[in-house]
């Protein structure tokens, strides 16, 4: 399979296997004008297999989501079909609305305009904890 090189946009790279159509919805990348290609479960030396995102045109990533998903994930920057930029996304501090409390006796449950708001809790284990009930999030 050949998926051509890119101009000017995005390659979301070292996605786990199978995690690439829920990072493409998370990041609502259906509602672009330009090319996107989801490749699954690429080879790679590092992993055995991943996922790649290629986005034809540069966009505003949401870094956060792709921290959350997995910090190995890399996001290479394409400016004139050169790498300009590679970054390593860092699990955020907090997520907004990417999670929902499972907790039912949780105020997010019944006060529906309030934002789903968890907080890193636990770094070395990547634990979330809702702001509100403290209960924690599930992968």
């Amino acid at each position: 399979m050949i998926i051509g090189s890119i101009r000017d946009g995005i390659v979301i790279d070292h996605i786990p296997a199978g995690r690439g159509m829920e990072l493409y919805s998370y990041l609502k990348l259906g509602r672009l004008d330009c090319e996107v290609a989801l490749i699954k479960n690429a080879e790679s030396g590092k992993r055995g297999k991943k996922d790649i995102i290629k986005i034809g045109a540069p966009i505003d990533i949401n870094l956060d989501i792709l921290g959350y998903i997995d910090t190995g994930i890399t996001v290479n920057i394409i400016r004139d079909g050169q790498r300009a930029e590679k970054i390593h996304p860092a699990l955020p501090e907090t997520i907004v609305h990417l999670i929902k409390c499972k907790n039912p006796r949780c105020i997010t449950s019944c006060e529906q305009e309030l934002p789903h708001v968890f907080r890193l809790t636990d770094r070395e284990h990547g634990v979330y904890r809702c702001m509100y009930c403290d209960t924690k999030a599930e992968k």
